[in-house]
């Protein structure tokens, strides 16, 4: 499927087929595409927490403002971002030493960079999880249309509640939701609603 038709049939699920289960091996698949995403330094600043199990989605249906969806989905991502995933503690520095043909100088440089772009404020901390995170959300939603699965992002939800229930760490923060599924047939989507185009959105200087 070429993109521009994975997009334009994308479309955000609000009913989904109770009976129909995204198979484990499908789901890797879809994640597996969708980190191809492009990070701050290949840091990858993120995780993965997936409520598929009853109680996990009762939990986080609570947490969503009740939303019917969450429990008939398949299964509900919580994406996480690291605030301190351009640290030291961050592997990915060692996988990159190896990459760059063992050129100390250059990671150490890299690791300067990082630290002061995105380490040097509470701010700027966030935004670096949640900027990442974000690209990785959106290949997430355009991997799993590649596979014939469907999704709906969710920011309506009680976050201090999502990282105190689902036991986040301190450095985490919880970025978005993302409900997977297959498309319930016998429910009628609403028309896709008009976007606002290039004359609208963009400022050329």
């Amino acid at each position: 499927m070429k993109i521009k038709t994975t997009l334009e049939e994308r479309r955000s699920v609000n009913f989904f087929d109770t009976s129909k289960k995204i198979e484990k091996s499908t789901l890797s698949d879809i994640i597996n595409l969708a980190v191809l995403a492009p990070s701050a330094f290949n840091l990858q600043p993120w995780r993965i927490i997936v409520a598929e199990s009853t109680e996990a989605k009762q939990k986080l249906k609570t947490l969503s403002n009740d939303q019917p969806k969450v429990l008939e989905a398949s299964a509900c991502l919580i994406l996480i971002g690291n605030k301190n995933g351009w640290d030291n503690t961050n592997p990915v520095w060692d996988e990159m030493l190896v990459s760059v043909g063992g050129n100390q100088e250059m990671v150490d440089g890299a690791k300067q960079a990082a630290s002061y772009l995105y380490g040097s404020t509470e701010d700027n901390k966030l935004k670096f999880a949640e900027s990442n995170v974000g690209l990785l959300a959106m290949s997430i939603m355009t991997a799993a249309k590649e596979f014939g699965v469907d999704t709906h992002p969710m920011s309506g939800i009680n976050f201090e509640g999502v990282h105190k229930e689902f036991e986040l760490q301190e450095q985490e923060t919880v970025v978005m939701t993302i409900c997977m599924g297959y498309f319930d047939q016998t429910k009628t989507l609403y028309p896709r609603r008009p976007r606002l185009g290039f004359d609208q959105i963009v400022t050329i200087l």
